[in-house]
């Protein structure tokens, strides 16, 4: 048994072959959220980019939420952020046009979130848009090929940092999933689903591999409970902002007048 999590499945889940009606997938909207409430993501999302923006003592931030869902950690952001005397700017993308609607609807009594159609594989952003970038349970729904484009763009449009909040493929959450998860998740296409996008996710040390793939610097990837690896990378605007500030020093001290880091920094951000 232990053989199947020592690799990613590639397995299709019903949500991406569209084997679905469309009622059960209003309901597994409605169950996710139960899951994001209560099985770990809203808690990562506090524990890492809010707690970055805390640190940073922000009076505004602006984040950008890929594969957004019905934007219910986007509404996370926007309560904290109101609790906090703090001013949010929040957009929510989705490549489905009903999800995309659905972030608005969910988020009507908050004016700071708005939604946008699009395909995250090349977003529809100019650089640096946004001070974060992050994603929730997007990821392992994805190629290896396709993460490390998806991070590069993420980190295209940040300014400062990008988070990816995604499943740690291990067995004891699997075996907790497909027998107490019974209990309280009646969908199918989360009770089946769910089960696959654990075997879908990632360990640690292969989340690393595809940011160092993405040429992302300033890496970490932490775990949280329960069962949830958070990576979080510099944007690549910050890192231009690092090689620029890091020249002008050079340039002061010796007169030096080579702009290649520079140049270095820029075309790692580039998508090949």
């Amino acid at each position: 048994m232990l053989e199947r999590f020592k690799q990613r499945s590639h397995r299709l889940e019903h949500i991406d072959t569209g084997n679905y009606t469309a009622a059960e997938y209003e309901d597994c909207i409605s169950e996710l959220q139960f899951v994001n409430r209560w099985m770990g993501d809203a808690h990562s999302l506090k524990a890492t980019l809010l707690r970055e923006i805390e640190s940073q003592s922000l009076p505004t931030f602006s984040i950008l939420d890929i594969g957004a869902g019905s934007g219910e950690l986007l509404r996370v952001a926007a309560k904290w952020a109101r609790e906090t005397n703090r001013q949010l700017s929040a957009v929510g993308l989705e490549l489905n046009e009903s999800m995309a609607e659905s972030i608005l609807e969910e988020s009507e009594q908050f004016a700071e979130i708005s939604s946008v159609r699009g395909d995250a594989l090349r977003l529809p952003f100019a650089d640096a848009e946004f001070d974060y970038v992050m994603c929730s349970l997007f990821t392992h729904h994805l190629l290896d090929e396709q993460v490390v484009h998806v991070l590069r763009e993420m980190s295209r449009v940040a300014r400062r940092r990008i988070f990816v909040i995604d499943l740690h493929r291990h067995p004891v959450a699997y075996f907790f999933y497909t027998t107490l998860g019974k209990l309280v998740l009646h969908n199918r296409l989360v009770r089946h689903d769910g089960a696959l996008s654990i075997l879908r996710g990632f360990k640690s040390d292969e989340l690393l591999d595809l940011a160092q793939h993405a040429g992302l610097r300033d890496i970490a990837v932490e775990r949280h409970f329960p069962y949830r690896l958070v990576l979080s990378a510099a944007a690549c605007a910050s890192n231009l902002v690092n090689s620029e500030n890091r020249e002008i020093l050079s340039y002061t001290q010796t007169r030096f007048h080579d702009s290649q880091d520079l140049h270095d920094a820029a075309q790692s951000c580039q998508i090949q």
